[in-house]
């Protein structure tokens, strides 16, 4: 019996299975999220595909201006995704609704940070360079990051974007929530107050989600009956309402429940106590020893042959 690959994967399973079998108790799991943070709701029946929100985005945040003009509609061609040098994307999607001239009617959709209530990003940072801040923003911390990028791993909205193009000083990138001018200077955020339509509506959480339900309420053959960031990931900041099926604008289709609240379980029941790790490698040794003794006994008797 040689030690390969599929040897060492049967070793740590049973070294897995032993460490979950420990008396270690799995530490309750709490959230974080605070109560009533700010919070943001995007009106897709409002968003005409302006891109302002993007334009004044970059210059807040000091980030490249759009390449293509805000009235070149040639943008929309291509499915775009935020990255390190744009923090919010308008996209556009036609769902087969038509007008009356029985033409196509776009639905533009305006992507951001979602910044969780309890984030998987900040769960799964090792060094606590992502923070949910009683604000409501996702708060990035650059001199704590190690560049592991755990966190692009871990949110399911999958927004983090690297610098790859940095070399020596790479960050996380991705929506403030404009934290500076929100905590410090008591404004808007840069979008929210530059949008000329109104699709987006800043404010408490508890009061932003009250006027999507009024909304839907007041206007149900306008739109369907679901806030998107209500529930989903275990609450967002971010929320929308729309006359289209999520589903149809590119929505991730997540589970309710907080994404840490499945990782830090599993963590807490393996790694609850410090000598669950010592034992996890400890019988992994020792399956070690035993097939390295075994190899050693079965090429002996075959000398000996």
């Amino acid at each position: 019996m040689k030690f390969n690959r599929r040897n060492f994967l049967k070793a740590a399973g049973v070294a897995g299975a032993a460490a979950c079998c420990s008396p270690a108790t799995a530490g309750a799991w709490e959230s974080d999220a605070p109560e009533n943070p700010y919070a943001c709701l995007v009106d897709l029946t409002r968003c005409n595909g302006c891109r302002r929100c993007e334009e004044a985005c970059a210059e807040v945040n000091d980030l490249p201006l759009p390449d293509l003009s805000l009235k070149d509609e040639q943008v929309f061609d291509e499915y775009r995704r935020m990255d390190a040098d744009q923090f919010t994307v308008v996209n556009r999607f036609f769902t087969g609704k038509l007008d009356q001239d029985r033409q196509p009617v776009p639905t533009y959709v305006k992507s951001q940070c979602m910044h969780c209530q309890d984030p998987a990003c900040a769960s799964a940072c090792i060094t606590g360079a992502l923070t949910k801040h009683e604000s409501g923003a996702v708060y990035y911390d650059v001199t704590k990051c190690i560049g592991c990028r755990y966190c692009m791993v871990a949110c399911p909205f999958q927004v983090p974007a690297y610098e790859y193009n940095e070399p020596i000083t790479p960050r996380v990138r991705k929506c403030t929530f404009c934290f500076q001018r929100v905590v410090e200077n008591n404004e808007y955020p840069a979008c929210a107050s530059i949008c000329p339509v109104e699709a987006i509506t800043f404010g408490k959480r508890n009061e932003v989600l009250q006027i999507a339900r009024n909304r839907i309420s007041h206007d149900p053959a306008s739109y369907i009956d679901h806030v998107y960031g209500e529930h989903e990931a275990g609450g967002t900041c971010w929320m929308y309402i729309s006359g289209e099926p999520f589903a149809k604008l590119g929505f991730a289709d997540v589970p309710e429940k907080p994404m840490p609240k499945l990782t830090e379980s599993i963590q807490h029941s393996l790694f609850s106590y410090l000598w669950s790790p010592i034992l996890l490698f400890g019988v992994l040794g020792g399956l070690m020893a035993y097939t390295n003794k075994k190899n050693k006994s079965q090429e002996n008797d075959k000398g000996e042959e």
